[in-house]
């Protein structure tokens, strides 16, 4: 089934729900929602809607679905794999507008959100209270919850404290038909089939998240910091698997590579060596007796591990420094290169060493360089290809060797992407981790809650995929996405 051809009648009764300033139809305005933070490719949908509550969003939903027009649901924008790129002839629900916090329970330590609350603001609300929220994604100060559910998203202290769908507990959801319906539970073990695990990381095919219900913790009574330097990125490694294995578990482990470092440093202006080969950025936190006893045996493992130098902050803004420094790591590298590919995926700790070789190796063969910066603690790699778009066929080589990198982890025992999801630019690549029953399978549970593949068509399938005999929405495959790339 096509596209129906829209007319001037779907955006009379887009406005008449959400109001005809927040119904976006310009072609210029339009451009802003073109792409996602993958800014490669970039397709202007045919109008971008943006609600404020779940009924408008429903009824926006169903105004779609009559007129046959396939939906892309969209958070902040700041995703990395082309998760909110727009189809052809799409309608873009924007959630941006969706920003309250709407309920606060410290007693039971939850809160209830809006799609739209920007990541740390959920913390800032509970600072004073002593709680914050866990997931701490780079882009915490920008991105949302909704986004952060569509991707699973992680960050920094994902180790110790886990992912989102560890910290997300219910959420409303307005389905493919425009029916709004609650998942999971504001309390504790639920009964019933885990939906909320389906849900998160689902990349928008399932629902649009239009409140959720996440979890909230203490925190924690001390937190110690270190900053270890060390020749190489062999040692490093070495010094996350011998921490691990030791039986410490640090609420965050972060490596960055000498390109990585020099970057920070012309960034942010923090006092790090540019002579070394690779460092950790290290939290432990606890009781004060747990987190001095940890931090102390975890700096002794550095030092066994070869580092060069051990650093502790002297106070709460220097600790402060050393992280932003590190949070500011992928908008650094601006400062040393024109252009940069990130990607992202996943490797067991014990092949950090030998992984980064071969990404540096994939790098050089193409005149490329490579710098990393990444949550070493789970293995959670995130490369960043850096090219010149200027030069002819330098973009085009970055994004080879970025695919390259995504083999590469596949060989060592990881996976295509650790946090910011396949969406369109994974998409080709999940074939390399998964046959074509897993891919069905997959299928399956998504056409249980889209049977017409109505939501983010041509997202995570590596080719276009419709639900039984039933007809289906239009599905737009990497080739016609290409196609209307950078169409302005």
């Amino acid at each position: 089934m096509t596209v129906t051809t829209a007319s001037p009648g779907i955006e009379r009764e887009l406005s008449d729900i959400v109001g005809a300033a927040n119904c976006i139809v310009d072609p210029g305005e339009l451009r802003t929602y073109e792409c996602d933070g993958l800014t490669g490719t970039r397709v202007r949908p045919r109008v971008v809607v943006l609600p404020a509550t779940t009924e408008e969003t429903a009824a926006v939903v169903r105004v779609a679905r009559r007129y046959g027009l396939p939906i892309v649901p969209r958070g902040a924008g700041t995703g990395l794999s082309g998760g909110a790129l727009p189809v052809a002839g799409c309608i873009v629900i924007g959630l941006s507008r969706m920003k309250r916090i709407l309920a606060i329970d410290l007693e039971n330590q939850r809160m209830r959100v809006q799609p739209g609350v920007i990541n740390l603001d959920v913390s800032r609300a509970i600072a004073a209270d002593g709680y914050y929220y866990a997931p701490d994604p780079s882009s915490q100060s920008i991105c949302s919850i909704g986004g952060n559910i569509a991707e699973n998203s992680g960050g920094a202290h994902c180790l110790k404290y886990g992912f989102t769908v560890n910290h997300v507990v219910g959420a409303t959801i307005v389905t493919a038909e425009g029916e709004i319906v609650e998942l999971g539970s504001a309390g504790a073990d639920p009964l019933g089939y885990d939906l909320m695990a389906v849900l998160v990381g689902s990349e928008g095919l399932v629902g649009i998240v239009t409140e959720a219900v996440v979890r909230i913790l203490r925190t924690p009574e001390a937190t110690r910091t270190f900053f270890a330097t060390f020749p190489s990125t062999d040692e490093a490694g070495a010094c996350v698997s011998g921490i691990v294995a030791a039986g410490i578990v640090p609420a965050a482990v972060e490596m960055m590579d000498r390109l990585a470092i020099e970057a920070i440093v012309k960034a942010t202006g923090v006092d790090w060596p540019l002579d070394v080969g690779a460092a950790l950025l290290i939290d432990v936190d606890g009781t004060a007796a747990e987190a001095d006893h940890t931090a102390t045996r975890a700096v002794e493992i550095a030092q066994l591990s070869g580092a060069l130098e051990v650093r502790t902050p002297r106070d709460a803004r220097e600790r402060q420094l050393m992280w932003k420094g590190r949070k500011s790591a992928f908008a650094a590298v601006g400062r040393i290169s024109p252009n940069y590919y990130v990607q992202d995926g996943v490797i067991p700790r014990s092949e950090i060493g030998p992984v980064l070789r071969e990404i540096a190796a994939a790098g050089a063969r193409a005149g490329l360089r490579v710098a990393n910066v990444f949550h070493a603690g789970d293995g959670n790699l995130h490369p960043l290809v850096l090219f010149d778009a200027r030069v002819e066929g330098e973009e085009h080589a970055a994004e080879q060797v970025a695919g390259e990198i995504l083999k590469i982890c596949v060989r060592h025992g990881g996976s295509i992407t650790g946090e910011h999801g396949v969406g369109a630019d994974k998409a080709a690549y999940m074939g390399e981790i998964f046959n074509e029953a897993d891919l069905e399978t997959m299928n399956f549970v998504r056409c249980a809650f889209d049977p017409a593949v109505a939501f983010n068509p041509g997202k995570v399938f590596p080719t276009p995929r419709l639900c039984g005999d039933r007809p289906g929405t239009y599905v737009a495959h990497e080739t016609e996405i290409a196609g209307t790339a950078g169409r302005g």
